[in-house]
């Protein structure tokens, strides 16, 4: 799967929920899926329509890879190695996705959505360890710091995000004063706040 390229909001109307892309707009009236919530196209408005254990499966998986913003070689990467480790597949699937340096600093407030965090980590803006890294798919563990880095301490996109009220996750803990993070614990399915069956993604890839 290329990278996807066109409007945020139309994958939210083909998956049928919002998938909040555009961080701040889509708490807003004038998000496009408040407007027109069925799915995009000619045949958008057809809900009758019977899905097989097939379909719900693949828009489960669909769904997941758009909320990360994930490739399908890469996504498969993750589901190999969730199904490698001890544990459930799909927690273990999640925990993976929760731990990418994009959405660590999403979650931490310092980004207004993980597409942002991708663009600012690639712009060198953040530290891990006092080290600069520029990968969004880095995955962080306990016990690593997570910071602007000193030279981007001014980016108003860090600011604005940062004034915004979000939900805090309990594996995290951020200084907004100084601008910095840390992950403190393993997520546990019950801290991460994903809308999604994971299991349905565990059981598509599966069957193929």
């Amino acid at each position: 799967m290329s990278r996807y390229t066109g409007p945020n909001c139309r994958l939210c109307r083909r998956e049928g929920a919002k998938l909040f892309l555009k961080g701040e707009r889509c708490t807003l009236e004038k998000c496009s899926f408040e407007r027109r919530s069925y799915g995009p196209g000619q045949h958008g408005q057809n809900m009758r329509r019977k899905k097989s254990e097939y379909s719900v499966q693949l828009r489960a998986k669909q769904k997941l890879a758009r909320i990360y913003g994930v490739r399908e070689g890469q996504f498969r990467k993750y589901y190999k190695e969730s199904t490698r480790v001890q544990g459930v597949s799909g927690e273990n699937l999640l925990r993976l996705l929760e731990s990418r340096l994009d959405s660590v600093i999403y979650r931490l407030g310092l980004a207004p959505s993980r597409k942002a965090a991708r663009q600012l980590v690639r712009h060198n803006h953040f530290t891990v360890n006092g080290k600069r890294v520029n990968i969004p798919s880095y995955l962080t563990a306990p016990g690593d710091a997570i910071a602007v880095a000193e030279g981007s301490k001014r980016l108003e996109a860090v600011h604005e995000s940062l004034r915004r009220s979000r939900e805090m996750v309990s594996w995290l803990s951020v200084d907004k004063a100084n601008l910095t993070g840390a992950v403190v614990d393993i997520p546990s399915r019950a801290d991460i706040p994903t809308p999604v069956e994971e299991q349905l993604v565990i059981e598509f890839y599966s069957r193929v």
